[in-house]
């Protein structure tokens, strides 16, 4: 055996270790980590939805394309961003998903603390302030602006609950089936649709839909409108979690314990 052979078998070793997948909370990554990429994540999220919108609506007065060109956008950048970030926090940049990612831990499942949770929440919310700042800044528009875009009508509220309990659904899903790797492709091809799908062109997000209330565009809601949103929002995480423990209930051998 050569002095080479055991640092050539450490770097094969190191190569093929399992890595944490998006969506998934890495166990060691420092805490003041996450929350810088949770914050940053939210930010570029919501400088791609409005920054989009911005674009859109200079581009074109068709309201399909301008929707459909906002859509893609979103798609694209929200893939990126699980991508690049998923191994570092989870990739949530949304309270709801860390809410339930929360409740999962208090009923013994994988998820985050009390103390996790009580610092990614706030880094969600300031990144989307900061992300329509930033989009409105880089457009010319003025730098805070509330939105005049009503979005209270019961059809939309609904769509919230729609929008989030697929989303939940469709992360917890992925968790329990062990299939978290395919988030970044899920999850950005969930919101694409569901923004075509659902009345309210789903936000499904209460930090994004804070963000939003900062800037009069395409993108914009009302703040009068933000605390129905928000809480129909969590309705949907509520509901988007029974889901997961009814569709991914594990079955019992005939000994009576629990299925693997």
């Amino acid at each position: 055996m050569t002095a080479t052979e055991p640092a050539a078998s450490d770097a094969i070793a190191a190569d093929t270790a399992p890595q944490p997948a998006p969506g998934a909370t890495p166990p060691r990554t420092p805490l003041i980590a996450r929350a810088a990429a949770e914050l940053v994540g939210t930010a570029a999220l919501v400088a791609v939805v409005v920054g989009s919108g911005i674009q859109a609506t200079e581009l074109t007065q068709d309201v399909a394309l301008r929707l459909l060109a906002n859509s893609t956008a979103t798609v694209f950048g929200l893939g990126v961003l699980i991508a690049l970030l998923g191994p570092v926090s989870g990739a949530h940049f949304n309270p709801a998903v860390t809410l339930a990612e929360w409740w999962t831990a208090r009923r013994g499942g994988v998820g985050v603390t009390a103390r996790e949770l009580a610092v990614y929440v706030p880094s969600q919310v300031v990144g989307a302030i900061a992300g329509a700042i930033l989009a409105d800044a880089m457009f010319g528009e003025p730098l805070v602006q509330w939105s005049t875009h009503d979005r209270s009508d019961g059809n939309l509220l609904l769509g919230e609950v729609v929008a989030t309990a697929g989303l939940i659904l469709l992360i917890f899903g992925l968790a329990k089936t062990d299939r978290l790797r395919f988030a970044p492709v899920a999850v950005a091809s969930y919101i694409g649709a569901a923004y075509w799908f659902t009345s309210s062109t789903s936000f499904a997000n209460p930090a994004v839909t804070i963000g939003r209330a900062f800037t009069d565009t395409f993108a914009g809601i009302a703040p009068a409108s933000v605390l129905g949103f928000i809480g129909m929002q969590l309705v949907g995480a509520v509901v988007g979690l029974a889901l997961v423990a009814v569709i991914f209930m594990r079955g019992k051998s005939d000994s009576g314990t629990p299925a693997a």
